[in-house]
């Protein structure tokens, strides 16, 4: 018996979100050539939205009309970074969402499909990862969820979720070994050249400060940190000009930018070493001193703690050649 799976396609979708959702279980099913497919693909929308029959070589099927229980419905990413309006616009799906889940229907969300999932309610409380960019405003939104920003995907019971990028291929691949088994996994996994032993999503992270904000207290320590990160011994050097306590400045610069100076220095200077390894040929001894560190031993732990890999891994990764 062939596993019912509805992937809907809503407001804002990703087209490369769906397309990839598309091929692998495409894939999978034409590996079985002579015998029944494992996967009844079927595509969903809501009523208002649907203007045509067909979508991607699929009959489409309205949420609100269809009768259809489902095993496994697919949530693909948004290509749109205003989150609380994607919601919105597709606030159709989240009855429907719980009702199939309700009903035995499992759950899966790519990259940022987690919001219109967590928008449902049936991720409090249960672990959950995102697009690793989008982890901040994830965790501002549904801070019942338990977030694993570093996590290429995670399963909770019937509920999946996956990172950004290639990590949509990582929950896939999981999907279809529950399904169809660990051969046909790894046979998908090599037709996509998918590396399996990649289990965090930590070095594509880009630290992006935040400066839309208007505490101007906080916006100063924010330029010095940026332009002095190199030479900064201890931050006292760079608050004692600024006309506020150092515990009040700490507390104010976390508020509005999420983390403390301290941490926000440790960005700076690892997103720094990070430019030097991907676009220079300065040694680590080298690079350990253009970016501030005095100690090598702190700056490989503390560089291994933000990215998830040692420097010399991620120049061998990310050189650009």
């Amino acid at each position: 018996m062939s596993t019912k799976v509805g992937l809907i396609v809503p407001h804002d979708y990703k087209l490369l979100s769906i397309a990839a959702i598309l091929e692998v279980f495409e894939t999978a099913n034409n590996l079985f050539k002579e015998t029944k497919k494992p996967f009844e693909i079927m595509v969903f929308q809501s009523a208002e939205q649907i203007n045509e029959e067909y979508l991607f070589g699929y009959k489409v099927n309205s949420i609100e009309e269809s009768n259809k229980t489902l095993d496994l419905i697919l949530i693909p990413a948004f290509t749109t970074d205003n989150m609380v309006e994607m919601i919105a616009k597709n606030k159709n799906f989240i009855p429907w969402l719980k009702k199939q889940h309700k009903d035995g229907a499992e759950l899966a969300s790519f990259c940022t499909g987690a919001f219109l999932f967590a928008a449902s309610g049936l991720l409090n409380e249960k672990l959950a990862t995102t697009h690793v960019d989008a982890c901040s405003a994830f965790t501002k939104a549904f801070p019942l969820v338990k977030l694993k920003p570093e996590e290429t995907l995670t399963a909770d019971g019937s509920l999946y979720t996956s990172g950004g990028s290639t990590s949509t291929f990582h929950l896939l691949i999981l999907l279809v070994q529950k399904y169809c088994g660990n051969e046909i996994a790894v046979q998908i996994a090599k037709i996509f050249s998918i590396d399996l032993n990649r289990y965090k999503q930590s070095y594509f992270s880009t630290f992006r400060p935040n400066h839309l904000h208007n505490d101007t207290l906080v916006a100063m320590l924010q330029q010095k940190i940026e332009s002095q990160y190199h030479s900064i011994e201890k931050l006292e050097e760079i608050t004692k000009d600024i006309p506020t306590s150092t515990r009040n400045m700490t507390r104010r610069f976390k508020q509005v930018t999420g983390i403390p100076p301290i941490e926000y220095l440790q960005n700076i200077r690892v997103e720094s070493s990070k430019k030097y390894l991907e676009q220079t040929q300065l040694s680590i001894s080298e690079i350990i001193e253009k970016t501030g560190y005095n100690d090598p031993k702190a700056f490989r732990k503390v560089f291994f703690k933000m990215v998830g890999m040692k420097p010399i891994e991620y120049r061998e990764k990310f050189r650009v050649q």
